[in-house]
């Protein structure tokens, strides 16, 4: 009387135990992708959420340039396009020449020539561009700027775990600033 196995029992058991772990292993491996798309995401969220709130408060406090053109290219402007339109100069509540622009696909504020990053590292901006309307002393309009932003997070992950979103949000000085 033999009592072993016949490699028939023993493949059968095998292909059992490999369908039994697997299906609780691919499971877990998608649970841990989707945790690691959620914390890009929230990362990504919480980044882009800091940084339009600092935008916006200083375009909102934004002064017009009044005396001889030292910050901006002419007298009687609030807001100025630079760099093709990837960058805004103004004067703000300080007094002091500010800048919003991108530089290495990271944005970056300028105050008075101190230059700071106000994203960071792991994220990467693909697109900024900002529409001004009512600028000028010259218009009937409220002066007011259009930001379009497109930013990725997870800078270095996998393409499939790297989240986008695309932002356009208009922000209009805080000072009445039109013709009567």
């Amino acid at each position: 009387m033999n009592k072993s196995y016949t490699l028939i029992e023993v493949l059968v058991a095998v292909g059992i135990f490999i369908i039994i772990i697997a299906a609780p292993t691919g499971f877990l491996v998608g649970s841990l992708k989707g945790q690691q798309k959620a914390l890009a995401s929230q990362k990504l969220l919480d980044n882009t959420s800091y940084t339009l709130e600092y935008m916006s408060r200083a375009l909102r406090m934004a002064k017009k340039e009044l005396s001889a053109p030292a910050c901006l290219s002419q007298n009687g402007l609030n807001y100025e396009t630079t760099r093709s339109e990837t960058g805004l100069k103004f004067i703000n509540y300080k007094e002091e020449c500010q800048e919003f622009f991108l530089e290495q696909k990271r944005l970056k504020e300028s105050k008075d020539g101190i230059e700071n990053y106000l994203t960071s590292e792991d994220l990467e901006i693909t697109s900024l561009k900002f529409k001004l309307s009512g600028e000028s002393q010259t218009d009937n309009d409220q002066p007011r700027v259009t930001l379009f932003l497109e930013i990725k997070g997870g800078k270095g992950q996998r393409p499939e775990l790297r989240p986008l979103i695309k932002i356009q949000t208009t922000i209009s000085q805080r000072n009445l600033d039109v013709q009567y």
